[in-house]
């Protein structure tokens, strides 16, 4: 079905990221200029006048006022900073000024030294920001003109009089200009900025456009569509674009493959037969097998009913033959029912992750009568916990049917060891019984059902013939390993389960 949606452009989406970032910042930069920079600019000065003041207070100091080295220093930090300076001694005459009007800067000098500014109290459109034992800072307005003025003055050495001063308007107006200039700044920036950003989300989104019109090609199942680049070189989206043409490849395959399979399906129909002839052959062994318990029973029964002995005890022993048959019976149904559920696939494996370590314990513990009445030693060393992945109840019956195999057939030492062995994401649980070892010949038909190695001991246990044949369609289903194992002294089965 088509998605009718409406589909955002992400080459619109990141130009409008990028366009937010730019002027974004531009806002905060003139918003800074705004309210710092004029602080900024007074701030420098200051420390410019204090500068000034103090070279001038260490010339006065040491005598080099009327050098020529002072007069370049003195001279380069006014012109710089746009400051005005007097030097007056003690009988009012100008030692060193740096002005258009040294006469006025006495005067206001002269002012200062009769009515000075207390604190940062404001007299006479002075106020005071900063004093110490020989200097003043602080902030004049010009009575006539009523600019403002950061002023310093002080008296320094034998009674020699300084006076600094810098109009406070002209780092205004520098403030000015430097936002004005940045606003223009900004729009340019943000016209050129614009343009690039546009040409920059077109070369990156074109190739994510191709992708998007390639993949709605591939869900119309059209795998006609590939990807290109124009580009000399290579990047992540290329690569996608790469790995999208061989996933189109993938699928044009795996369908060629699908159709092929249901062609297959369909030649597996015509085996219905084969399958027929399977179940009857099933149905002979079960009859087979079934034939000789039935044939006691009835047997039996017939003798008891025509009282072929009146004897208490030979009634007693038909009845116990008639009843252990029908156990036996009982059972190998039993088993034949399971192993039908596992090879016609109607019993699935539910999958979950338990101790097998835990469970072989409370196994060993609840079967310890049965190794007693075998007059067996069970060895099981003291393992951790191993948690592993399996369908816990038919795990159990894999190490049921093994542990009672190996008492059936345990011998000399009569000892049966279950050991665990851990190997790469797997662990092997393996169940030992010393005894005669099983022919070479009969290793690869053990699994199969209703083969007896020895058919005459098989019969004295009890044995059916389809324990192993569970074992083998449970590990299977699973996808687990199984096997056996000759020793000189016994017999090894083994199974193993993943751990992750």
């Amino acid at each position: 079905m088509k998605n009718n949606k409406k589909i955002h452009s992400i080459r619109f989406e990141i130009s409008v990221v990028f366009l937010a970032i730019m002027v974004g910042t531009f806002v905060i930069c003139l918003f800074v200029n705004l309210f710092f920079m004029e602080r900024f600019y007074i701030q420098n000065k200051r420390e410019a006048i204090i500068a000034a003041y103090r070279s001038i207070s260490n010339a006065i100091q040491n005598g080099d006022i009327t050098s020529a080295d002072f007069d370049e220093e003195i001279s380069h930090i006014c012109e710089r900073y746009n400051i005005e300076m007097i030097v007056m001694d003690a009988d009012s005459e100008t030692v060193k000024a740096f002005s258009n009007n040294p006469e006025l800067l006495g005067k206001i000098l002269w002012e200062n030294m009769i009515n000075p500014s207390a604190g940062t109290e404001v007299i006479e459109n002075r106020t005071v920001i900063d004093s110490g034992d020989d200097y003043t800072l602080q902030i004049d307005a010009d009575r006539g003109t009523g600019r403002q003025y950061l002023e310093m003055w002080g008296i320094v050495g034998n009674g020699n009089l300084v006076l600094l001063r810098a109009t406070m308007e002209s780092i205004r107006d520098n403030v000015a200009i430097s936002n004005t200039f940045m606003s223009y700044v900004a729009i340019i920036a943000i016209v050129i900025g614009s343009v690039v950003i546009v040409y920059i989300s077109k070369k990156v989104t074109d190739p994510i456009k191709k992708l998007y019109l390639i993949s709605d090609q591939m869900k119309q199942l059209n795998f006609e569509a590939k990807y290109t680049s124009d580009e000399p070189y290579k990047n992540e989206i290329d690569v996608l674009g790469q790995n999208m043409n061989e996933l189109s490849e993938t699928l044009e395959t795996t369908i060629k493959e699908l159709k092929n399979a249901n062609v297959a399906l369909k030649q597996d129909i015509a085996k219905k037969e084969q399958i027929d002839e399977m179940r009857k052959e099933f149905l002979s062994n079960v009859s087979h097998e079934l034939k000789t318990p039935i044939a006691l029973i009835q047997g039996y029964a017939e003798g008891l009913k025509e009282g072929v002995s009146d004897d208490e005890e030979s009634r007693n022993f038909y009845c116990e033959v008639i009843m252990d048959e029908a156990s036996k019976m009982n059972i190998m149904v039993k088993k034949l029912l399971t192993l039908n559920q596992l090879e016609f696939g109607n019993e699935s494996a539910n999958m979950e992750r338990f101790d097998i370590v835990d469970m072989i314990k409370n196994y060993i513990k609840s079967a310890s009568m049965l190794a007693k009445q075998k007059e067996a030693t069970v060895k099981f060393d003291d393992y951790p916990p191993i948690f592993v992945w399996g369908d816990e109840f038919k795990i159990e019956e894999v190490l049921q049917n093994y542990y009672s195999n190996a008492l059936n057939h345990i011998a000399g030492e009569r000892i049966v060891e279950i050991k665990l062995v851990s190997k790469e994401n797997h662990v092997r649980i393996s169940v030992f019984n010393t005894g005669t070892p099983i022919p070479e010949e009969s290793l690869p038909l053990i699994w199969d059902k209703f083969y007896k190695v020895d058919k005459a001991r098989t019969r004295q246990y009890g044995g059916s013939g389809v324990g192993l044949s569970i074992v083998k369609a449970i590990m299977e289903g699973m996808g687990q390993a199984y096997g056996v194992i000759n020793y000189d002294n016994g017999v090894e089965f083994y199974f193993e389960l993943e751990t992750k």
